[in-house]
């Protein structure tokens, strides 16, 4: 498929699809006018054609990507939503798609099969070429979400005993190189890594100049078998542009780029906040039954986990009844504690995941958190006991109120950190550690706390 992008203004640049342009092509098909359907969205890039798609009702899709043909740009399916992806896929079908995955990088034809079923992937491979399809069908075989996943097949390696005139003719000379590369990786006789050269380090040297002569920069070797999550770091912790992928024996096999990580990156961290949400994943493009089917989990457990509070409140009737007050007071500072815990949990998450919070040092930010609980609590305290002897004139009262937040926001501090270092330690994602688990948890204990206190010093 030939590869048309737009004209890029550099003089008036723009972020993404416009609004103007999306109108017309759904006025152009309901028209059934695929002439300039198709001129208006066949120029745009990849990534804005994906988006096109996606905004467009099922009915506008099919007949936008009829319309289109040959000149959907097989990289729009990486940028495309699963769900979205999928109904593409199946309005392309076998064939289409089989040429389009053809075109791709290696990594990006693995990721747009890996998401569908073993029936369609087969009836895709089938349509691809030999030597495509074996690479692919190698990439597959690798645990998805590992390093196997994400790495390029198409590679630039060159022997050690090479000088800069034998890389130089060598890449010009062999057709199938990546399209992008940033390093030339230097092999040993049994196809070992054993250092990297720059590209533009090899450009700028005389041809009779060996490699070993110019500056090797010293590798970081991926295993086949890490997780993406792993590989995200590890370029983010050593701004790596590109890393070698290495099998038991230390062998070469692919590579990963920086661009590949980015993608990591951001799904890991779309995929924390939606589980701190208490969502598994992002639903936008999928129809209501399979969102309902997704989210009712979550709602069950928080149903649950809430029925623990309820629990709780129903065990101090008496207390509730003898002072009204009480059951103005208790949702506030419940309230406070699921706050204070939240923040704690926002932030234990994210230190987890970039690795500033690790065993050697997690008594320590707990202490820490300790005490930020103590002097917020301090604080508010302050401003909640003498609202609350204002409001009800009740000086026991708002002695009450003030020490059960004392009691329930550090106690939230704890929680908000405890439970995901449990949760990592278990080999779990800390990230389920969500309103889900922690706030009810909390309310339960902010009940139970002003409800006691209250029960003892008032009634």
């Amino acid at each position: 498929m030939p590869a048309r992008e737009a004209v890029v203004d550099t003089a008036h640049p723009t972020v993404g699809l416009d609004d103007t342009l999306v109108r017309e092509v759904r006025e152009a098909l309901d028209r059934h006018d695929d002439v300039l359907a198709s001129a208006l969205a066949a120029p745009l890039h990849p990534s804005d054609q994906a988006d096109l798609i996606q905004l467009l009702d099922p009915p506008d899709r099919a007949a936008l990507l009829k319309a289109l043909g040959s000149d959907l740009h097989p990289d729009t399916l990486t940028y495309l939503a699963e769900e979205v992806r999928e109904s593409v896929i199946e309005i392309l079908g076998p064939r289409e798609t089989g040429a389009a995955v053809a075109q791709l990088d290696t990594d990006d034809a693995v990721e747009v099969l890996g998401d569908l079923d073993p029936e369609e992937q087969s009836a895709i491979l089938a349509a691809l070429p030999m030597p495509e399809r074996v690479v692919i069908e190698q990439g597959l075989a690798f645990p998805e979400y590992s390093a196997g996943r994400l790495m390029q097949r198409d590679i630039v390696a060159v022997p050690e005993y090479w000088n800069v005139g034998q890389v130089i003719d060598y890449l010009r000379a062999t057709p199938d190189l990546p399209d992008d590369f940033y390093d030339i990786i230097i092999v040993d006789a049994r196809f070992r890594p054993v250092g990297a050269v720059p590209l533009s380090n090899v450009l700028r040297s005389r041809r009779g100049v060996p490699l070993g002569e110019l500056k090797i920069k010293e590798l970081r070797l991926v295993p086949v078998d890490m997780d993406q999550e792993q590989v995200a770091f590890l370029f983010r912790q050593y701004g790596l542009v590109s890393a070698p992928v290495v099998d038991d024996a230390g062998r070469l096999l692919g590579v990963i780029t920086v661009d590949d990580v980015v993608d990591v990156i951001q799904e890991e961290a779309e995929d924390d906040i939606l589980k701190l949400g208490g969502v598994q994943e992002t639903d936008v493009f999928a129809s209501p039954m399979e969102t309902s089917r997704k989210r009712v989990p979550w709602l069950l457990l928080s149903l649950i986990s809430a029925a623990v509070g309820a629990t709780v409140i129903h065990h101090f009737e008496e207390s509730i009844e003898q002072l009204v007050a009480l059951a103005v007071l208790m949702p506030i500072s419940a309230a406070l504690g699921g706050n204070a815990g939240v923040q704690t949990l926002a932030v234990v998450v994210r230190a987890l995941a970039v690795k500033e919070l690790t065993r050697s040092n997690a008594l320590r930010v707990m202490l820490k958190e300790l005490t930020v609980g103590l002097l917020n609590s301090a604080v508010i305290m302050a401003v909640a006991g003498t609202l609350t002897l204002l409001w009800f004139g009740s000086v026991g009262l708002a002695l009450v109120f003030a020490g059960s937040i004392v009691v329930t926001i550090c106690v939230a501090a704890l929680i908000g950190i405890t439970v995901p270092l449990i949760l990592d330690r278990l080999g779990f994602d800390p990230a389920i550690a969500s309103s889900v688990f922690v706030t009810p948890t909390i309310d339960a204990i902010g009940f139970f706390t002003f409800l006691t206190l209250a029960t003892f010093y008032l009634l």
